[in-house]
């Protein structure tokens, strides 16, 4: 007849089993926290550097999204306030709108501009008139990447002029941009005439639940282990 223990066997391997994957999955979300500091640490250094020239037509192409995105940038060149954007936007100001407004450079470069935000009862431009500049102008800002199709359940509709996300190409096609970059700026908080729109409300934050995570891979494969060293003696006292 089996003892208890010879017929918990596969219990146990399976108990091993698990254990082995747990672990695995721990270390692989420790490997993944190593990833998020690094990169949080790299966005952070970007922000806070001397802004610089964004890239250039020529160099378009070669935009490397983990080393550009949140690169501070400055550029000069006119607003063509004719063909802004409203993008729907919640910051921490309340709901609203972000005004992106194409800007080109004397070398006849477009690149979109996030100009900032503006509340419900300033979408139309002409509640704002002082606040959309004439001749050229210098914007210094972070650069972003372009956020394609909409946002969670809302697609964008150029058609009706209803936009949930900054998509930099459907933007350009809709307005007719020729030689537009394939990133946007967001402006920073230099206050512009008439108090709108507002800058600067960049939201630069990243999950990171890795550690939480690693914990409690962890945790299953020590319980794993410990059932399958305390089982076979539970059962002998049993026995």
């Amino acid at each position: 007849m089996e003892t208890p223990v010879k017929s918990y066997l596969g219990f146990r391997a399976f108990l091993l089993f698990s254990a082995l994957v747990f672990t695995a999955l721990g270390s692989w979300q420790v490997q993944r926290l190593f990833w998020k500091l690094d990169l949080i640490a790299r966005v952070d250094a970007r922000v806070h550097a001397e802004a610089v020239a964004p890239p250039t037509k020529a160099e378009w192409p070669a935009i490397a999204p983990g080393d550009a995105e949140y690169r501070h940038v400055t550029l000069a060149g006119t607003f063509d306030n004719s063909r802004e954007a409203l993008v729907q936007a919640v910051t921490e100001r309340g709901p609203g709108f972000w005004v992106v407004t194409p800007l080109t450079s004397a070398e006849g470069e477009t690149v979109l501009v996030n100009r900032g935000f503006v509340p419900p009862d300033r979408r139309d431009p002409a509640s704002r008139a002082q606040g959309q500049p004439q001749g050229e102008v210098k914007v210094t800002g972070l650069l972003r990447l372009t956020e394609p199709g909409g946002a969670f359940l809302r697609s964008n509709n150029p058609a009706a002029g209803n936009w949930y996300s900054r998509d930099v190409d459907a933007i350009g096609e809709n307005k007719g941009l020729a030689d537009l970059a394939p990133y946007f700026i967001d402006a920073d908080a230099t206050a512009n005439d008439g108090g709108y729109p507002v800058g600067g409300l960049t939201v630069i934050q990243f999950r990171n639940s890795h550690l939480v995570y690693a914990l409690t891979w962890f945790s299953l494969a020590i319980m794993s282990f410990a059932a399958m060293v305390l089982i076979p003696r539970f059962l002998r006292k049993e026995a």
